[in-house]
């Protein structure tokens, strides 16, 4: 009897055990997000509205969050790539279908966001901010600069060594190719040798590749110009009032980033409640306080910083809307075409 005892108990703490660790894992989620893309504040909301605990990891690129899910991580809940990255984990079987399209937040989002080229009933994804890739300069430095990329890849005395470019070969290759004026989705190598040659005659002046950090190293003066994503620029700006933003005529890169969920995620429930929460306003627009980008949820600007509503960086004079390229998911034969510019690029 005493052993029957022994069992059940030991039985019954088992179970407990197994319940609690059960529970745990329901109250958690775990975010891969590009580094300095989400305010620390909106986290501790998430936990605090639902009493879910956030772990959060970073990433640098599109193509390292990719490599990552490709090679088998299994521990993460939702992950946030760029546009034409979205169709490339559909098409990889990475991507679980969410159904963004009917969640109850989802109302507020507006068009064109509601719909896109790579998933266009959004059964896939959830918008999270918007932008553009362009160049921020000191002007205090360097003087008034042409809206030119014939600034950054053939720099005057100004920059020369003093440029910084990101550590990302999609958006240093797409603004090399607006230069040069080919398709950043050729696929004749003559023209992707163009590309190259612009780009290995830059390298001697540039200071560094480096995604991260790119604010500080502006506000700290270590460089007087850096390739840079306009919400980087306008927090650059809170720091450095001398930094100007720079719309090349020869074009830029209009991206969105969005929220997916692996098809590995461990807690899929965890992961939709969070996409719904942030397609709020309030919720979107602490987002785009923090990061400098916009977002696309109605109802979010009553909620913006005025600074936000006020820099060019961010709400893009209308003179320059035809200088916007889309981000467009390249051909594979594109794709290593361009992966080998790179390679070759950085050795």
């Amino acid at each position: 009897m005493a052993m029957k005892k022994l069992l059940r108990t030991a039985a019954c703490a088992a179970a407990l055990s197994l319940m609690a660790t059960n529970a745990q894992a329901a109250g958690e989620l775990f975010l891969y997000n590009w580094s300095n893309y989400f305010p620390p504040d909106l986290l501790k909301k998430f936990e605090a509205d639902t009493g879910i605990k956030v772990t959060l990891d970073v990433y640098d690129s599109n193509e390292t969050m990719l490599a990552k899910l490709q090679a088998g991580a299994a521990g993460y809940d939702v992950v946030v790539p760029s546009d034409y990255m979205v169709k490339i984990m559909i098409d990889e079987g990475l991507a679980e279908k969410i159904d963004a399209n009917a969640m109850p937040n989802y109302k507020n989002v507006v068009a064109p966001h509601n719909a896109m080229p790579s998933d266009p009933n959004r059964e896939y994804s959830a918008p999270y901010m918007w932008g553009t890739t362009g160049f921020t300069y000191d002007s205090a430095k360097a003087g008034e600069l042409e809206n030119s990329w014939k600034e950054v890849f053939e720099p005057g005395d100004a920059l020369k060594g003093q440029i910084a470019m990101l550590n990302d070969e999609v958006e240093v290759y797409n603004a090399a190719s607006y230069y040069v004026g080919v398709s950043k989705c050729t696929e004749d190598s003559k023209e992707a040798q163009q590309i190259l040659e612009v780009l290995e005659k830059q390298k001697p002046f540039v200071a560094t590749y480096n995604s991260d950090g790119t604010i500080d190293r502006m506000a700290a003066g270590e460089v007087v110009g850096h390739m840079q994503w306009n919400g980087a620029s306008h927090r650059t700006r809170e720091k450095l009032p001398t930094a100007t933003y720079m719309y090349p005529k020869e074009g830029l890169t209009f991206w969105a980033d969005n929220f997916m969920v692996p098809t590995s995620a461990p807690n899929m429930e965890n992961a939709k409640t969070f996409i719904n929460w942030m397609m709020a306003p309030e919720n979107a627009a602490m987002a785009s306080n923090f990061t400098g980008y916009m977002n696309a949820i109605r109802g979010s600007d009553a909620y913006l910083d005025e600074a936000l509503k006020n820099d060019p960086a961010v709400v893009m004079p209308e003179e320059y809307a035809d200088r916007l390229r889309p981000n467009l998911n390249c051909s594979p034969a594109a794709r290593e075409l361009r992966n080998k510019v790179w390679t070759r690029l950085k050795k």
